[in-house]
């Protein structure tokens, strides 16, 4: 039987060492078969693989932390991306905002509810009141609600929403640097972007019972990462054999800017779960008895 994998997002280059994984036949030489799945709904993943629907999946820090709390039982069992820069993303000549006070009166679009969370949390901190702007819920489209003006500004990620706006802008005959991000772990006082990080979740009955197959979906996504950081150029041309609709500009693009992110090791890093741990408290997301739901077990340790 295949083990299902539930993207974060729908697909995109970031999640190139799952689909390298499968068309370089690493699942297959580990002993397992995987369906790779797009979400109709983001803000559905840690349910879906909580509730046992799908059997691993990929989730942001924050989001599998919530989830936990909420009660769908899901545990990190690695990283994809590394603290991945996020904040309110816009374009200055379009958005009229030049520095964080000026969000008044403005709309920010965010992808679902934890957005909203943070979003509400960040402005009330700063002395706003909820009349004080508009929260837009624009699900996977934060990019193309900036453009349509439906939007100010939303929450993105440095590698992805701002990198598209960036290559909008520069063939609209602008400069990139009309783009900027007000970073939300510098206006939070967070000290990372660690909340943002892209984990490798999977739902808690599957990885009890079936610790090889996650040890050998682990040791897959490692060897294609392994390859896709040494043959970049190379690893792309693959991922877009078999996502022919993604090869594009901006695509690539989002590629390129992953780069940085990717982690090397896959491990769950101690550091930022503590510090997401904290700021899901502050957030009042979790209690003070929450238990962080991750671990490195299932993954190899290299020498």
């Amino acid at each position: 039987m295949k083990i299902t994998c539930l993207l974060n997002w729908q697909a995109a280059p970031y999640h190139a060492p799952l689909y390298l994984a499968q068309k370089m036949g690493f699942f297959e030489k580990n002993g397992i078969k995987v369906a790779i799945l797009e979400p109709a709904d983001p803000s559905d993943v840690t349910e879906v693989i909580g509730t046992g629907k799908s059997d691993l999946g990929l989730k942001a820090m924050i989001h599998t932390i919530a989830g936990k709390a909420a009660g769908f039982n899901v545990t990190s069992i690695g990283t994809l991306l590394d603290e991945p820069l996020t904040g309110i993303v816009h374009v200055k000549s379009q958005s009229g905002i030049t520095d964080f006070d000026s969000l008044r009166g403005k709309r920010i679009g965010y992808v679902g509810h934890f957005g909203k969370v943070i979003i509400d949390e960040l402005m009330r901190s700063r002395g706003f009141k909820e009349t004080d702007y508009t929260a837009v819920r624009v699900g996977m489209r934060v990019t193309e609600s900036i453009k349509a003006g439906i939007i100010d500004a939303g929450v993105g990620l440095e590698n992805v929403q701002q990198a598209e706006l960036e290559n909008w802008v520069v063939s609209r005959g602008g400069d990139k640097s009309d783009v900027e991000m007000l970073r939300i772990d510098e206006l939070a006082d967070l000290g990372c972007c660690c909340f943002c990080s892209i984990l490798y979740i999977g739902n808690d009955k599957f990885l009890e019972e079936n610790p090889e197959k996650v040890k050998a979906f682990m040791a897959s996504v490692r060897e294609a990462t392994d390859y896709m950081l040494a043959n970049p150029d190379a690893a792309y041309q693959k991922f877009i054999e078999m996502k022919p609709t993604l090869n594009t500009a901006d695509q690539r693009s989002i590629y390129d800017r992953s780069m940085p992110y990717f982690s090397k090791d896959l491990l769950n890093v101690q550091r930022d779960w503590n510090k997401v741990t904290g700021y899901c408290k502050r957030l009042e997301l979790i209690k003070d008895d929450f238990v962080q739901n991750q671990t490195n077990e299932f993954i190899a340790q290299q020498q």
